[in-house]
């Protein structure tokens, strides 16, 4: 069977590849430490026998000589915040679940790759969930989130992603994921990918931006009419 890399489906400067966030702005979206994310795209670096060296990333950078991610690294970002979020991110574990997944449906992104979201969620918990000793409840549970997560992910006719939904409120607490809006929206042909309201172009940071200048929320539902639970989500999307 010939491996089929992700890439080979997108065309010649989809903007899903194009660079669109540094590093702090992905982080900030996703509600999670600067540092972690960057150990996530640019390794990690760790003593060896006197020397230094760096791990290799779990996601790999559609611009990694400027180190900004695509609107697909984000995604992939994303998803994996899903298996942090309850157990941590253990990098060398994931790599070798990430890995065994890939090998086994020739996929290359399995983060992004529908085929993951389908039938390779399964096989990816077992195999974490040995790695990290997880009972099968604990790995009921991991499927579960992730799969929370995933279905925040809109996608095309061939079951790529066209626009993500980020969470806009708290993804610490177990409850908070599953009853979280879809008002603010990602879409890599809007905006550049910025967090907009959906079903609008209006950039969220335009809205936190007139709020933190003193705009009520009263004020700026009239002015963009839309509203207020909607003005809401946008200055928590900004304010995390």
């Amino acid at each position: 069977m010939a491996f089929k890399t992700t890439e080979t489906r997108y065309e010649a400067g989809d903007s899903r590849l194009l660079p669109a966030y540094t590093v702090a702005e992905a982080a900030h979206y996703l509600h999670m430490p600067e540092g972690t994310l960057r150990s996530w795209v640019a390794g990690r670096l760790y003593p060896v026998s006197g020397a230094t060296k760096r791990s290799r990333p779990v996601i790999h950078l559609d611009d990694p000589q400027r180190q900004y991610l695509s609107f697909i690294n984000f995604v992939e970002a994303h998803v994996l915040a899903a298996i942090r979020r309850q157990y941590g991110v253990k990098l060398p574990k994931v790599r070798k679940a990430l890995d065994f997944v890939r090998r086994q449906f020739k996929i290359e992104r399995p983060l992004i790759d529908q085929t993951f979201q389908t039938d390779g969620l399964d096989l990816f918990v077992v195999r974490y969930g040995e790695l990290i000793n997880a009972s099968r409840e604990g790995q009921q549970a991991m499927k579960e989130i992730i799969s929370v997560y995933l279905r925040r992910i809109e996608r095309d006719t061939r079951g790529l992603p066209i626009k993500l939904y980020p969470f806009t409120r708290d993804t610490v607490s177990d409850a908070a994921p599953k009853s979280d809006p879809r008002v603010v929206v990602m879409n890599p042909s809007v905006s550049y990918g910025r967090p907009i309201v959906a079903g609008t172009g209006i950039p969220v940071s335009s809205i936190y931006e007139r709020y933190r200048a003193g705009d009520s929320v009263a004020d700026l539902a009239q002015s963009f009419r839309l509203e207020t639970s909607a003005i809401e989500e946008a200055i928590r999307c900004e304010a995390a």
